[in-house]
């Protein structure tokens, strides 16, 4: 049965939320500092502590030694909106109206910058974006857009519809402004300043910074590259990238340190899909890459780092996702029930990161994704290659952690048990799909739109300084 929630309710909660935030300012405001950092296509097996071959990642090093490392941490799904959903919603990405890259999240959902803007955190977005229904190369995000940042509880956002590179164009709550060096270091040194002036103040922050990088097209300084000389000109650039998003994790540790304030910082680092085609391979010798429901595609780095609470030198293989960010962080914070819109398909994991204990997972990890789906319990992964045909496979993970040998056969109760559990939460996702979990009843926005940048007229009068810039001159040759 599904819960619903009254507006007289929700108008309540929110009421004494209020309050809570008022007598957190007026005494000392305990609550954590939150920075969720997240990738662009960094493969599960592209950390130097994987022992990668040629990649090393000193800061990622540390930060792992220094925390909690996930050895099973998944992406919400095989490319990169969908994910971005699942992060700022706890719920599976069909449900947001976010079913392939480049689609806009709807205004109904209750994403975490606002529940947590309501509780009295100042909130910033850094970085990419994607959840506005722009595709193509990364462009700034006008003022006018409906679906920025700022509608969904950003106070303030730096921020690019897409992908972004070297030397680039960002907006700032709307106003363009163009930045010199790396990506990554130039969003960190952002955030960086966002903190600083947020930590003069007894109120607590929450920050996503979302990496351009190491998605195509691919361009490191001759520093960065100069490692890997002896790979393709493209794998150079690839892993250049790579090495300049791991300088800046050390710069924004480097920085909390800095600001004193490194201690009651929770810092929970993702990528937001599998890997890319790339050589040395991305993922680690899994199965699949970006796109799929393989492991390749779907399983990503995750670290947690919180000194003042973390213990240190955590490595767990118990399975966790982007998916149990918000409620882990709604529990942390003590944010009210109704502040995460029902149903969710995350876990808390707050008693877990205390106390660096994970044991079996309770609730299975659901993924479903134009077509096809899988569901996670444990040691067991159900792969459905076409959810309306039902046509399924089932891998030993604990046994065959490359998903190589199909046991649906040799585990029929298995499969079944999984079977069944899948069908149902996939008949929940269909409702979902439908407006049936918003107040209304209905979806208000039901043809959000996915449209290119360039055919948008609102950016035409950018197109001549745009036309000479790397990012963009294939797709304005004809303009």
């Amino acid at each position: 049965m599904r819960k619903m929630y009254p507006a007289r309710l929700l108008q309540t909660a929110l009421v004494l939320s209020t309050l809570l935030n008022l007598l957190c300012i007026a005494a000392k405001d305990t609550r954590p500092n939150i920075i969720l950092v997240m990738a662009d296509d960094q493969g599960w097996g592209q950390m130097g502590y994987y022992g990668h071959p040629v990649l090393k990642t000193p800061n990622f090093d540390a930060m792992a030694a220094n925390g909690i490392r996930f050895d099973r941490f998944y992406a919400g799904a095989p490319v990169c909106s969908p994910t971005r959903a699942c992060v700022l919603t706890g719920r599976a990405n069909d449900r947001t109206g976010v079913y392939q890259h480049g689609n806009a999240l709807r205004l109904q959902e209750r994403p975490i910058a606002r529940a947590l803007q309501e509780a009295g955190y100042a909130t910033g977005h850094f970085g990419k974006w994607h959840l506005n229904g722009v595709r193509g190369p990364g462009v700034p995000i006008l003022g006018e857009d409906p679906y920025h940042p700022g509608r969904y509880g950003y106070d303030h956002w730096l921020s690019v519809t897409n992908f972004f590179d070297m030397d680039p164009i960002l907006s700032r709550n709307g106003v363009f402004e163009e930045f010199e060096g790396d990506s990554s270091e130039v969003v960190v040194a952002e955030a960086l300043e966002f903190f600083e002036r947020r930590s003069k103040y007894d109120r607590p922050f929450f920050a996503t910074i979302w990496y351009g990088s190491p998605h195509s097209p691919m361009v490191a300084n001759e520093a960065d590259r100069a490692p890997f000389k002896n790979l393709e000109e493209s794998d150079q650039h690839h892993y250049g990238e790579l090495v300049a998003l791991d300088r800046s994790i050390g710069t924004l540790r480097k920085g909390l340190r800095n600001l004193g304030i490194e201690e009651n910082t929770l810092v929970w680092y993702c990528s937001d899909n599998g890997g890319l085609k790339v050589n040395p391979p991305s993922v680690g010798g899994l199965r699949g890459l970006k796109g799929t429901v393989y492991e390749g595609g779907l399983r990503v780095p995750g670290i947690i780092e919180w000194p003042a609470v973390v213990k240190r030198g955590v490595r767990t293989e118990s399975p966790a996702s982007v998916l149990d960010m918000f409620p882990t962080i709604a529990e942390i914070v003590g944010l009210p029930e109704e502040a995460i819109l029902q149903p969710f398909d995350g876990v808390s994991l707050k008693p877990s990161i205390q106390s660096g204990e994970f044991g079996v997972r309770e609730k299975p990890i659901p993924f479903r994704f134009v077509g096809k789906g899988a569901l996670l319990d444990n040691q067991y992964k159900l792969v459905a290659l076409d959810v309306e045909s039902r046509k399924y496979e089932l891998y030993d993970l604990k046994n065959d952690p490359t998903e190589s040998k199909d046991v649906v056969k040799a585990l029929p109760k298995v499969a079944e048990r999984l079977q069944t559990e899948f069908e149902k939460w996939n008949q929940g996702v269909v409702e979902s799909d439908l407006g049936q979990d918003y107040r209304e009843g209905e979806l208000t926005d039901p043809n959000a739109r996915r449209v290119f940048w360039t055919d948008m007229p609102e950016y035409q009068p950018y197109f001549k300084d745009w036309k000479l810039r790397p990012e963009y001159k294939s797709r304005l040759k004809n303009n």
